[in-house]
């Protein structure tokens, strides 16, 4: 931690059907003086809301404009299909694009899965948003390919979704502004490539210093041994005369 981190926040934004809980605990065991602010937002609003200062980082839903952004690519979704429980895709494991041919299907100004050709027949209305397109589903109004963690995100009991085998998947990445990059947004990132906090980025702490060697016991024989004088004779008592001829 450093003096200009001190009271300090970091700003993370993510994108609906994203969970950030398990980065932010790592991020609150390792740096407990800087604390998270979560920015919920739209995906398709989240990119300006970097460019604008908004968040320090956030995690979004590829594809973006990547212009003036650094984007590393975590995990991709798989796509399902939201019905109601009562439709005949409800009795398959999965579906292919091919099975959704005769459905009126929902393509919300939101999705942000690249299609090639958009499945089924186009529904009466483009929705807004995800949310807006689930409640025209639970309506039996049509059908709604979404990303997994959405699908997850809109349950409903009225509705359920299976998986469809061939359609294009979208795929989750953490984002910043390129020209922002400061110390807190390179610690994140440390956290989501998954380096230790040793690791992260370099910043090591010092190690302690190492303490000193203690002075190191005498054995018992030389406890017992007597001392030496310089020139490497035995030390004789002041008290003793050296044996010799006696005068006479």
């Amino acid at each position: 931690m450093t003096d200009g981190e001190i009271g300090r926040m970091f700003r993370l934004a993510y994108v609906p059907g994203v969970t950030p809980a398990k980065w932010v605990d790592i991020w609150t065991e390792r740096t407990p003086d800087v604390p998270v602010t979560l920015v919920a937002v739209p995906a398709a609003e989240a990119v300006a809301l970097l460019r604008d200062g908004g968040a320090d980082a956030g995690f979004v839903r590829l594809p973006v404009d990547r212009d003036g952004l650094s984007v590393i690519p975590l995990y991709v979704e798989t796509t399902v299909v939201m019905v109601p429980k009562d439709h005949a895709v409800a009795a398959a494991d999965e579906v292919s694009i091919a099975d959704l041919a005769d459905d009126e299907v929902f393509h919300p100004l939101d999705d942000t899965v690249e299609w090639t050709v958009r499945p089924g027949q186009p529904a009466f209305t483009r929705p807004a948003t995800t949310a807006d397109a689930v409640e025209l589903v639970a309506a039996g109004t049509g059908i709604l390919p979404v990303p997994l963690s959405l699908a997850r995100l809109h349950h409903r009991r009225d509705l359920t979704y299976r998986p469809v085998s061939d359609a294009p998947q979208s795929q989750i990445a953490l984002a910043w502004p390129t020209d922002a990059t400061t110390d807190l947004v390179e610690d994140f990132i440390g956290i989501v490539r998954g380096r230790t906090a040793n690791s992260s980025r370099g910043r090591t702490p010092a190690p302690p210093a190492s303490p000193a060697s203690p002075a190191k016991k005498p054995t018992q024989r030389q406890a017992q041994k007597p001392a030496q004088n310089g020139s490497g004779r035995r030390a004789v008592p002041a008290g003793r005369k050296k044996k010799g001829n006696r005068p006479r």
